[in-house]
C-alpha cells in the first residue's frame, strides 16, 4: 500500500447498509420476493399468482392496486390480470396491522411481435438468431420488450438499482426498448448485500454493461449468443471510493487493475454451491482494464456454471 493511501472501506463503515427487505415474503411466478419493492415484467392481460409463503402466512396481508384485476384465490394467494396497455402499474401487499409492504412495480410489455423488421418504434432492434443455442430454451427470442422512456428511466426497479442502469448504450432517442429477467435483479441485489456484509460498501453497482439489443451487440463485435442480448446479464463494478466510473481499489494496493475485478469476482465465486445461491447459478467472468474502460466482473443467470477470465 502506498503511504498515506487509505484502505478501501471495510466492515465497520457498511452498518448504514439497508437491504430493503421486509419481514416477509410473497412468491410471484417462481421468485421468492421479500424487497420492499421489485419489478415484475408481463405481457398485456398476462394474470399473475401471488402467494404469501410461509412466513407471511401468519399476518394479516393485503392486495391493492391501482390498475388491472384482482381475484382472491385464498386467504394468502391473489391472482392480478394486467391492463391491455403497456405501462408501469403498481401493486402493493401490505400487513393490516404493520407499516411494511412490498410494491410491485408491474411493467407491461410490448409484445416482441409488434416489431416491425428490425425496428420498433423508430428504435433498432435487430434480429434474433433464430437457431437456439445448443437447442436451450433461454435463447428463444424475448415474448416481450419493457418501454423505456425519460418518464420511467430513473424509477427504482429494486432497493437498489433504477431502469437506466441497464439501458443499451447504442445511440437512438427515446422511446427505447429493453429486456431484463427477473432473476437478474434479485441476483444483483444479492451479490449487492454479501458484498456489503463482507466489507465492500457500496450503494449500488456500476453497470457497465446490462441490455444489449441484437444490433448492438453484433455492432460492438460481441459473441451472437450473449446472455446480455437476452437480459440476463451484468457487466458491474463499485464505483463508490469515488465515484468516478472506474472500479474502486478493492484490495487497497494504490492500483486499478484486474487484482480489483479479481477481488470481486472471488467474491462472487465463493458463493456457488451454498444452497442460497443455487437460483442464480450462472456465468462468471472477469476483465481487465483497457482503453475502453476500466476492471469489471460479469454475472449472469443462464441456470449453469460457467466461468472465464482475463
Amino acid at each position: 500500500m502506498f503511504i498515506g493511501m487509505q484502505p478501501y472501506p471495510l466492515m465497520s463503515q457498511t452498518t448504514n447498509f439497508d437491504a430493503g427487505k421486509v419481514a416477509f415474503s410473497v412468491k410471484v411466478r417462481d421468485h421468492t420476493i421479500d424487497y420492499n419493492v421489485f419489478s415484475i415484467f408481463a405481457l398485456p392481460g398476462e394474470k399473475l399468482a401471488i402467494e404469501a409463503l410461509k412466513s407471511a402466512k401468519s399476518k394479516q396481508l393485503q392486495l391493492e392496486a391501482q390498475s388491472g384485476i384482482v381475484k382472491q384465490l385464498s386467504a394468502h394467494k391473489w391472482q392480478w390480470q394486467a391492463p391491455a396497455t403497456k405501462g408501469l402499474y403498481t401493486l402493493r401487499i401490505k400487513q393490516s396491522n404493520s407499516e411494511e409492504h412490498i410494491t410491485l412495480k408491474i411493467f407491461v410489455l410490448i409484445p416482441f411481435k409488434q416489431l416491425k423488421g428490425e425496428y420498433l418504434n423508430g428504435y433498432r432492434m435487430g434480429k434474433y438468431p433464430t437457431v437456439l443455442f445448443k437447442g436451450l430454451a433461454i435463447y428463444k427470442p424475448p415474448k416481450g420488450l419493457i418501454e423505456v422512456t425519460e418518464e420511467n428511466e430513473d424509477k427504482y426497479i429494486s432497493p437498489h438499482f433504477r431502469l437506466k442502469q441497464f439501458l443499451c448504450k447504442q445511440d437512438g432517442g427515446y422511446p427505447k426498448y429493453i429486456v431484463l429477467r427477473e432473476k437478474l435483479l434479485l441476483k444483483l441485489e444479492l451479490l449487492l448485500e454479501k458484498a456489503n456484509q463482507l466489507g465492500y460498501r457500496c450503494n449500488t453497482f456500476n453497470i457497465l454493461s446490462g441490455y444489449r439489443t441484437p444490433y448492438y451487440n453484433k455492432l460492438i463485435g460481441n459473441v451472437k449468443y450473449s446472455r446480455h442480448v437476452w437480459g440476463g446479464a451484468a457487466d458491474i463494478f463499485i464505483d463508490e471510493h469515488p465515484r468516478d466510473d472506474m472500479m474502486d481499489d478493492l484490495n487497497a494496493d494504490g492500483l486499478i487493475n484486474w487484482k480489483d475485478a479479481k477481488s470481486l469476482y472471488d467474491l462472487i465465486d465463493d458463493f456457488y454451491g451454498h444452497k442460497f445461491y443455487e437460483r442464480f447459478v450462472g456465468g462468471l467472468g472477469r476483465y481487465k482494464k483497457t482503453s475502453n474502460h476500466g476492471p469489471f466482473v460479469h454475472v449472469d443467470v443462464r441456470g449453469f456454471r460457467a466461468r472465464w477470465g482475463d
